[in-house]
């Protein structure tokens, strides 16, 4: 998911650090002081999830777990990756400083999106539509963030046409990973610390 320093035309970075700018204004207003652990939990687990990144062109493809944080965090999923997309691009040099922007963007509105809205089913008894909720959300993050990933390579130019499909193949996979895990980990919160799936 992280597009790498030096690939992005100016537009696009500075659009992508607009947008981000207003997502993490947002998220920060909405930030409670008795969510900050679990905020700065969560990034974490962004954080490690995504370190484990194999090079798809001028991008690259790993686990994001994205879903799961729009899904517990909502609006505050912004700061959250900001924070893991900031130590990823300082400490192991991916993505990058120029492109943090883009990249916190591409990354944190699908999941806030999905979060948001699917995120309403999570708490639903039946366990078969809570389940394919959980699911859309993981999984459906990684396929938003994918095409927004090609999106702002194909608006950086045309010849980023072929780079830009390579990125939305190369993560079907990986959203079907996600999909799972999503599940997997909201049922087992479920069961433990149920007050954590309280509506974001």
């Amino acid at each position: 998911m992280h597009i790498s320093e030096g690939v992005l035309s100016g537009a696009v970075l500075i659009a992508g650090a607009g947008l981000s700018t207003v997502g993490v204004g947002i998220g920060i207003r909405n930030l409670d002081y008795d969510q900050i652990p679990k905020v700065g939990l969560l990034s974490a687990v962004f954080f490690v999830a995504s370190l484990v990144h194999i090079p798809v062109g001028p991008a690259s493809a790993h686990l994001v777990l994205s879903g799961l944080c729009g899904l517990l965090l909502g609006w505050t999923a912004f700061p959250a990756i900001l924070v893991g997309l900031s130590l990823q691009a300082l400490l192991f040099q991916f993505g990058g400083l120029t492109t943090l922007g883009a990249n916190t963007f591409n990354i944190a509105f699908p999941a806030v999106v999905l979060g948001v809205t699917v995120g309403k089913l999570v708490n639903n008894e039946n366990p078969a539509i809570r389940m394919t909720a959980e699911f859309i959300c993981g999984a459906g993050s990684i396929l938003f963030s994918g095409l927004l990933v090609a999106l702002s390579l194909f608006a950086t130019g045309k010849a980023f046409l072929p780079a830009s499909k390579l990125v939305i193949l190369a993560h079907i996979p990986i959203m079907l990973i996600e999909g799972l895990i999503t599940v997997f980990v909201v049922e087992f919160v479920r069961k433990v610390r149920p007050e954590i799936l309280s509506p974001a």
